[in-house]
Parts: C-alpha cells; structure tokens; sequence
C-alpha cells in the first residue's frame, strides 16, 4: 500500500506542476486535492494513528490538505483562511516534534539558523505586502520558525533527520508560495515549490513508521 500512495503522489504532483504551469487551472482541483490525500494517507500507513507523535503530525498534515484545498481558487479572502489553515498545521508539527527528544546543542543551532530565515523572509517580503496582510504574514513567519526550530532540535537519530529534511523543506517551499503572492508570480516558482513541497510533507508522514523502528 506505502509504494502505490508514493507512486499516486508522483504521478499526482508531476500533473499539478504541469497544471500549474501549462494545464487547464481547473483541473488543479482534481490532482492538487489527491497528491494531499496521500501524504495523510501515508501518515495513516505509517502508523500515525499509534502514538501521539503520530496523531499531532496527522492533524498538521490534514491542515494543510485543507490549506492546499484552499489555496487552488483564486481568492484573496481563500488565501488567506489557507494561510491561517497552514499556520494551525505548523503548530501541531511543533506539537508534534515536541514528543522526540530534544538535543540543547540542536536546539541552540535550529534557532539560530530559524531566526536567520525568519529575518531574511521578513526583509524581503515586508515591501511586497499590503497592510492588513503584515500581521498575518510575521505570525506565519514566526510560527514557521518556531517549527524549524525544534525539527532541527531533534535531528540525532534517522528520525531525527527525516523531520529535520521535511521540516526546512516544508519552510523553504513556503518561499515560493510568497513569491507567488506577494513578490513576482510566474511559473518558476510552482517548478520547485510545489515538488519541494510535497516531497517535505511525504517524508513528515513516513517518520511514524521510523518512530516504531
């Protein structure tokens, strides 16, 4: 079952970026949707549902099959309650991650390299952003970093890794959705965010299966 939920979420997300870029955008409401289904159905594969790991992760991943959901119209008012749905999800990641042990070493580098990131993101998109949206975008930045934070905190195990890889592969795929929104839409930015993007999230739903390991 693990393989053919991989194999679905390739073929699944190769056909969003193409729809993204090149396609009909309304068929973007059929592959966007299903590559999301399997990164929770491959949590739920990997046992998500047996520890409270797991069930903290699970919720994360099903918030953002909701922002995903969400960010496919064309709305301002869509975007924004994904924004939200997604700032939910990083918070049940931070929940999530806060059940593996933390390493202080980590945890001192991970906030470093967190509030570089954070930094940087602001700089570069607090010019770009209308006024009601400012509030919105520093909670998602801090929230954000918040999650990198502890992933990196954790990172002494093969475990560890997997939430390290996904956690800053989740974040830095954000980057393209903010250059999308806010700074220069255009198709390179659905090239790489969107497979850097789902390959985080997949990796995120295969770490219940390394927990039991």
């Amino acid at each position: 079952m693990m393989l053919l939920i991989i194999a679905v979420a390739a073929i699944s997300v190769v056909a969003l970026v193409w729809v993204e870029t090149r396609g009909p955008r309304r068929l973007a409401w059929l592959f966007k949707p299903l590559a999301a289904s399997c990164f929770v159905a491959l949590a739920i594969d990997s046992g998500a549902l047996h520890s409270g790991y797991g069930q903290w992760l699970l919720a994360g991943l099903a918030l953002s099959w909701l922002g995903d959901v969400l960010l496919i119209p064309d709305s301002e008012n869509c975007f924004k309650a994904g924004l939200v749905s997604f700032l939910l999800g990083h918070v049940m990641y931070v929940v999530a991650f806060s059940h593996l042990p933390l390493v202080p070493l980590l945890l001192g580098i991970g906030l470093t390299l967190a509030l570089a990131l954070g930094a940087l993101s602001w700089r570069w998109l607090q010019p770009h952003l209308a006024l009601d949206m400012r509030i919105p975008v520093a909670l998602y930045v801090t929230v954000i970093c918040a999650m990198v934070t502890i992933a990196t905190a954790v990172a002494d195990s093969p475990l560890g890794y997997a939430v390290a890889i996904g956690g800053w592969g989740f974040a830095l795929s954000d980057l393209a959705v903010a250059r999308q929104q806010f700074v220069k839409p255009g198709a390179s930015n659905r090239l790489w965010g969107t497979p850097l993007y789902f390959a985080a999230q997949l990796l995120l739903a295969l770490t219940p299966l390394l927990l039991t390991n």
